[in-house]
């Protein structure tokens, strides 16, 4: 006999847990791919910002070797043209960075929207199964 009540009050709490449960678990599942989106477009980001630092930065130093043998007209088309890399490689590692980050934004909406779902659901026909109701 004490067995069967402590079975069925451990049915009945488990029961009454399972829809935060479940929330929390597409709660978390939105929230960790959301964030693995996050770190790879911050990679991305960084590698293209490092890759563009580098051009600019060689193309700075042989702008700096044309000054220095007198021709300058070569050193500023030399200086123009690394800035333009640098800023074109900064934007799109800023482009694919967002949109990695919008995509991860909309996963984590879609589950924390699933997941209550299921807690409205729940907790709207469970209302009904405790009283003595069948759904």
């Amino acid at each position: 006999m004490k067995k069967a009540i402590v079975i069925g009050l451990s049915i009945l709490a488990l029961g009454s847990e399972f829809p935060a449960m479940a929330h929390e678990s597409f709660d978390r599942r939105g929230d960790r791919i959301d964030a693995r989106f996050d770190a790879r477009g911050d990679r991305i980001n960084d590698r293209l910002d490092a890759r563009g630092d580098r051009i600019n930065d060689r193309l700075d130093a042989l702008a700096a070797k044309a000054r220095a043998e007198g021709k300058i007209g070569l050193a500023n088309h030399l200086d123009r043209k690394g800035d333009l890399i640098e800023a074109h490689l900064d934007r799109l590692g800023d482009r694919i960075e967002n949109r990695l980050d919008q995509r991860g934004n909309r996963f984590e909406m879609r589950f924390d929207r699933r997941g209550d779902r299921v807690n409205d659901r729940f907790d709207r026909f469970g209302q009904y199964r405790y009283r003595g109701h069948r759904n």
